[in-house]
């Protein structure tokens, strides 16, 4: 059993490009902490642009001194987006050292494959194992199922060079620079996953708690902490509340990501997430 608190090394700098979100505007101007990605670089508007979908995907760069570490957490929806978004910043992946999903569902896996194969070399995948379990399916008002598809395959993804870390635990990065907080313990009354979400293990059907739901957490140096969720199934405040306990560090200085508080399930739970915050 883990002992908390756990080392979590300050770092002097924490930079999140995000690759893949569910909102595009290249009018946008930076502001603040935000720089966004210019319109036209080399003084000529380019013909192709950004993609956007419902889906996520965040590269993370950690600085000590004059060292960066960085690694890719999850992956967006379609086999192209992460792709396409990555040519059209000027970037690669061969700085990325770890790749991180933040839950199993098909919305933060889809590029997962393409990513893989054109790394062209093995590396870490940090995983809960919930993540590879099937079937996983919506059950609605009428009655219908709809199933998950099953983008996450043990054998596929180490046939393209993926080395599978699979814990509940918190797994520390970057030599302690980064947590991934593993399976995150639900304390709130509120937070109640996702409603209509179930699974079938051994022949029966069970609500599916989604328990593979896992963030990020950095320690920035004299700021706090800095929590990065994919989906934040488990809940935004049980997420930031665990976050704290497993590092020690009560000071929260930035929470950024997916909270899933989007339609009428979610919706009524925003005001007192709001204030738990």
């Amino acid at each position: 059993m883990e002992q908390y608190p756990l080392q979590l090394k300050p770092v002097d700098k924490v930079e999140i490009v995000t690759l893949m979100d569910n909102y595009s505007d290249v009018l946008l101007q930076s502001e603040g902490p935000v720089a966004r990605a210019s319109l036209a670089s080399g003084g000529e508007i380019p013909s192709d642009t950004l993609l956007a979908e419902h889906g996520l995907s965040q590269l993370v760069r950690l600085g000590i001194g004059g060292t960066t570490r960085s690694i890719l957490f999850d992956a967006g929806y379609s086999p192209i987006g992460v792709p396409h978004n990555l040519k059209i910043l000027g970037l690669d992946l061969k700085e990325v050292e770890t790749i991180v999903l933040s839950h199993g569902h098909m919305d933060h896996t889809g590029s997962l494959h393409a990513v893989l194969e054109s790394m062209d070399r093995s590396v870490p995948l940090v995983v809960h194992p919930e993540a590879f379990h099937t079937p996983r399916y919506l059950k609605m008002g009428d009655g219908n199922q709809l199933l998950f598809p099953h983008t996450l395959d043990r054998d596929e993804l180490r046939g393209l060079g993926a080395e599978i870390v699979d814990s509940i635990d918190p797994v520390p990065l970057c030599d302690d620079q980064l947590l991934v907080t593993g399976q995150v313990e639900r304390k709130t009354a509120f937070e109640k996953g996702f409603p209509n979400a179930f699974l079938a293990r051994n022949g029966k059907e069970e609500p599916d708690g989604i328990l593979d739901d896992q963030s990020l957490v950095v320690h920035l140096k004299g700021k706090g902490l800095v929590v990065i969720s994919g989906c934040a199934h488990a809940g935004i405040v049980n997420t930031v509340l665990y976050a704290r306990k497993i590092t020690g560090v009560e000071t929260i200085h930035a929470i950024i990501g997916g909270f899933h508080l989007s339609g009428p399930a979610f919706e009524p739970i925003i005001e007192e997430t709001i204030s738990e915050l």
